[in-house]
């Protein structure tokens, strides 16, 4: 037995490292093809196959995962587009949008892709599909609004028991900011690990504040009394349209945003154990 384990472990081994190999491989091959791609295009700025080489190297960034240069080279693809009735839009939406927001948002340029959209719908104006994909657009640039580690929330309400609750006064504090509703399932099955956190840290200068995207408010009301639930909670009884949700780009809940001292955010949708080793770590300063 001893021998079939010991043999099993040298094969996952070596599997694993067969695994590295092949993928530092493709690293250096499509490292290689961005290059040969850039120095193509420089020298034939005004080639024949420019939106082909674009392309190419487009998808040789993605595949080792290098965004940080993709809104730019989107937006160079889009440029060399025919606009107005004459535009593709299959190539426009698909190929060229729906890339740059992703992109954007994973490598922290959300405003290079809010310009892109607003300059579409202005090059689009005429067409008379402008309103489909418009709405496209927005749908897939939702997060883009959504804030990310680094950001500011600007958070200021009157709580349930009429407390005024104002984030920019709680820069000394680390707080949990949760987006939630009594008629989420995934948002009540995580509220016992909130609720455990809540009570380990709270003399230790951890804080609540719910957000909640409820039309009820009296069944918000029960909820937190029967859950025994005492930190601060917003309600405005205004569902999916509640201020904050519409604000900060809210399409699903539970949306969570650990905010650390000085107020800016340092982690995002914490689940389970996850929650009390970040909040350990904004506490500690780190």
């Amino acid at each position: 037995m001893k021998k079939i384990i010991t043999s099993l472990a040298i094969l996952a081994a070596l599997s694993t490292a067969h695994a590295q190999k092949a993928l530092e491989i493709a690293t250096e091959f499509e490292t290689g093809k961005i290059a040969a791609l850039e120095a193509y295009l420089a020298d034939n700025p005004e080639a024949a196959d420019k939106d082909a080489a674009l392309a190419m190297l487009v998808g040789a960034h993605l595949v080792i995962e290098r965004f940080e240069p993709l809104p730019d080279l989107l937006t160079r693809r889009y440029e060399a587009q025919p606009k107005g009735l004459e535009a593709n839009l299959q190539v426009i939406v698909q190929e060229i949008a729906r890339p740059l927001i992703e992109t954007s948002i994973l490598s922290n340029q959300r405003d290079k892709a809010k310009a892109f959209i607003a300059r579409v719908k202005t090059d689009l104006a005429d067409h008379p599909q402008l309103a489909q994909v418009g709405q496209f657009l927005d749908q897939v640039g939702g997060d883009l609004y959504l804030p990310g580690a680094g950001d500011e929330m600007k958070i200021a309400f009157t709580d349930l028991k009429g407390n005024k609750v104002d984030l920019e006064e709680m820069k000394d504090k680390v707080i949990l900011v949760d987006f939630w509703a009594t008629w989420c399932a995934p948002c009540v099955a995580e509220m016992p690990n909130v609720t455990a956190a809540y009570e380990a840290y709270k003399d230790k200068g951890f804080e609540v504040i719910g957000i909640s995207l409820d039309e009820d408010k009296a069944a918000v009301e029960k909820f937190i009394t029967d859950n025994k639930m005492p930190w601060p909670q917003f309600v405005d009884g205004k569902g999916w349209e509640n201020d904050f949700a519409r604000e900060f780009g809210i399409r699903s809940i539970p949306a969570t945003f650990l905010i650390g001292k000085g107020g800016r955010i340092v982690a995002s949708n914490l689940r389970g154990p996850d929650l009390e080793a970040e909040i350990n770590k904004a506490l500690a300063g780190e």
